[in-house]
C-alpha cells in the first residue's frame, strides 16, 4: 500500500509539470524546454524557506511561485522574440543556466551537497507527514491546476493563443499582441510548475540540483506527446504511462544498468511509434 501511495505522489508532480508544460506547447504551440528549471527554482524556494526562514509550506509555495513568474516574465519578453526550434533552443538556455546557479551557488543552495531536512506541511496542527495524507494533500493541488487549465483552455485567452499557434503574423494582423499573449501563458506555466516542485522538495525531504537538470525538461516533454498536446487529460495520462514503465522494470529483475538503458529504448521506440501511428498523441488536438 505505501509502495502504491509513493507512486500516487510522484504521478501527481508530474500531472502538475505536465499540464504547466502543456499549456505553453498545446495551447500556443512554443518549444519550452525550461520547465525543470522552474521546477527546480520551486523545490529550492520551498526548501530554503522552510529549512532557513522557517516559514510554513503555503507561504513558501507563493514565494516561489512570485520567484518563478519574475524570473519568467524577463525571460519571456526574450523568448517571445523566437519562433519554433530557436525557441527551444533559448528556452534549453534557461534549464541549463538554473541548473549551473544550483550547483554552483553553495552559499545559498549547498551546492551539489543539496539542501536537507525539509518538514512536511502542515496546517492547523496537522501535518501531512503519513504518505496517504500527502497524497490526498498533492490529489488537491492536481485537482486545482486541472481546473485553471480546464478555465484557461474554454477562455478567449486560449482561443487567441490557439491562433497564434496556428499563424501568429495572421492574429497579428487582426491587433492582438502575440508577444504579450505568449510571455503571460509562459508566466503562468512558471508559476504552477513552482507548485510541483514545492511538493518535491517536502515529499522526499532532500534535494540536489542533478533533480533539475534539462534531461528532466526532455522527460517532461515527452510526457505530453504521448498524452496529447493541448489535452489537460492526455497531460494526466501521460504522465501516468511514463512514471509507470520504469517502475514496471523494477519487477523483471534486471540489473540496474541494463534496465536503465532498456528504459530509454522504450522511451524512444514509443515515441518514434506515436509520431508514425498517432501524431497527435493518445488525446491530443493537435499534431506535434
Amino acid at each position: 500500500m505505501e509502495y502504491l501511495l509513493n507512486l500516487g505522489i510522484i504521478f501527481c508532480i508530474y500531472s502538475i509539470l505536465a499540464l504547466s508544460l502543456n499549456m505553453v506547447v498545446g495551447m500556443s504551440g512554443l518549444l519550452s524546454l525550461a520547465q525543470a528549471a522552474f521546477y527546480g527554482i520551486g523545490a529550492y524556494a520551498t526548501a530554503l524557506c522552510m529549512t532557513g526562514l522557517g516559514l510554513d509550506f503555503f507561504s513558501t509555495i507563493l514565494i516561489g511561485m512570485v520567484i518563478n513568474a519574475v524570473i519568467a516574465y524577463m525571460v519571456g519578453k526574450i523568448l517571445s522574440r523566437f519562433k519554433g526550434d530557436y525557441y527551444a533552443i533559448v528556452s534549453a538556455g534557461l534549464s541549463i543556466i538554473v541548473f549551473s546557479v544550483l550547483l554552483n551557488w553553495k552559499s545559498l543552495t549547498n551546492g551539489p551537497l543539496g539542501v536537507f531536512g525539509i518538514d512536511k506541511p502542515s496546517v492547523g496542527g496537522f501535518s501531512f507527514s503519513s504518505n496517504a495524507s500527502f497524497f490526498l494533500l498533492c490529489l488537491v493541488f492536481v485537482a486545482m491546476v486541472y481546473v485553471i487549465y480546464y478555465a484557461i483552455d474554454k477562455s478567449a485567452f486560449s482561443r487567441c493563443l490557439k491562433a497564434i499557434r496556428e499563424d501568429e503574423e495572421l492574429a497579428g494582423s487582426f491587433g492582438y499582441s502575440t508577444k504579450r499573449f505568449k510571455s503571460i501563458i509562459f508566466v503562468l506555466s512558471a508559476m504552477l510548475s513552482g507548485v510541483a516542485g514545492a511538493l518535491f522538495a517536502t515529499y522526499i525531504a532532500f534535494i540536489d540540483p542533478s533533480t533539475f537538470q534539462l534531461k528532466e525538461g526532455i522527460f517532461l516533454f515527452t510526457i505530453i506527446i504521448v498524452g496529447g498536446l493541448s489535452s489537460a487529460w492526455g497531460s494526466v495520462v501521460g504522465a501516468v504511462i511514463l512514471i509507470s514503465l520504469p517502475e514496471a522494470l523494477r519487477f523483471l529483475g534486471l540489473p540496474y544498468e541494463t534496465a536503465a538503458q532498456l528504459q530509454q529504448m522504450i522511451y524512444g521506440a514509443m515515441l518514434v511509434l506515436m509520431m508514425v501511428l498517432r501524431p497527435q498523441g493518445l488525446f491530443g488536438k493537435y499534431r506535434m
